[in-house]
């Protein structure tokens, strides 16, 4: 399975670059998550994505925590620790830098043993230019995966950037394809990490009782009985029992709180001391047999 990591700032096209690369192997044959994940949602604050690609059903849930590949589009992010960058990498991690600088003075500066390759794009200072850094990181880390085609890569630009435009869309297209053709003495270098296994569920097998049973009337001991939500309400709910037609599995049913109880005869009961007044049951009740009448003034027997 290949394990790929994203890291940049928002505005680097980030998100689009995982969809990208993530489109790019699923055409190629492969099965694929991927997905961004935020911190604050605003321009220029932290933010990764990750992608998943395997031969088989993946199992894998949550972020990668094992990389076979890191993509840095900026290279400040690398010493934020808040950032974690470099987390869980080894020395068969293959890191790939948006940089000036050479793959040398990374690895001294970094003390890594692993591959290091730096991608020299474009430093855009116009805003409008940060989104094309993504693209350039999505090219490059596709031939560094080294089992995307050229025209498979296109394929995906064309299709996740096809709601911004043609103008757009040859853009990305250019520096994606050329990052591409950046990385092709080093196609194939990321190599595809092993399965982890995967821990079985831990099921409760939980048991099929009665109806009279398994009433929805559920309190937990010492929490939800103790604690009166009743003073919340600004309404409370009324049963007319002169139309109440004792079809009382649908208000008890519906009320979120389980404070609608059945009595011995079929007619429904409110739990004043827990019922909160969200007036669902006033909603719900086929027969209109349940007003709402403001709190004030109300005692707890009326």
């Amino acid at each position: 399975m290949f394990r790929i990591r994203f890291h940049g700032r928002g505005g680097h096209g980030i998100k689009t670059a995982g969809h990208i690369l993530g489109s790019a192997l699923f055409d190629s044959g492969y099965e694929v998550q991927d997905a961004p994940i935020y911190g604050a949602e605003r321009r220029g604050a932290p933010i990764f994505a990750y992608v998943r690609a395997a031969k088989t059903p993946i199992h894998e849930r949550g972020v990668i925590r094992t990389p076979d590949l890191v993509v840095v589009a900026d290279s400040t992010l690398i010493p934020v620790a808040a950032a974690g960058v470099l987390v869980g990498i080894s020395d068969k991690t293959v890191v790939l830098i948006a940089s000036r600088d050479k793959p040398e003075e990374w690895s001294q500066r970094l003390n890594l043993t692993g591959p290091v390759f730096t991608l020299p794009v474009h430093e855009a200072e116009d805003q409008a230019e940060r989104p094309l850094v993504g693209a350039a990181c999505a090219g490059a880390a596709a031939r560094l995966i080294g089992v995307i085609s050229r025209p498979a890569l296109e394929k995906a630009l064309t299709l996740e950037l096809a709601a911004f435009g043609p103008a757009v869309i040859e853009e990305n297209k250019s520096r994606a394809l050329s990052a591409f053709d950046a990385m092709a003495a080093h196609e194939g270098c990321v190599k595809e990490g092993a399965v982890e296994p995967q821990e079985a569920p831990r099921w409760v097998d939980l048991g099929l009782e009665e109806p009279p049973v398994s009433a929805p009337a559920i309190f937990d001991g010492a929490t939800s009985v103790e604690v009166r939500t009743g003073l919340w309400r600004m309404m409370r709910p009324v049963i007319d029992y002169d139309h109440c037609n004792r079809c009382a599995w649908i208000c008890s049913t519906f009320c979120p709180d389980s404070a609608i109880n059945v009595d011995g005869e079929g007619w429904p009961q409110v739990d004043y001391d827990h019922c909160k007044g969200c007036m669902i049951c006033v909603a719900v009740c086929p027969h209109h047999a349940i007003a709402a009448v403001p709190e004030q003034g109300q005692t707890k027997a009326s």
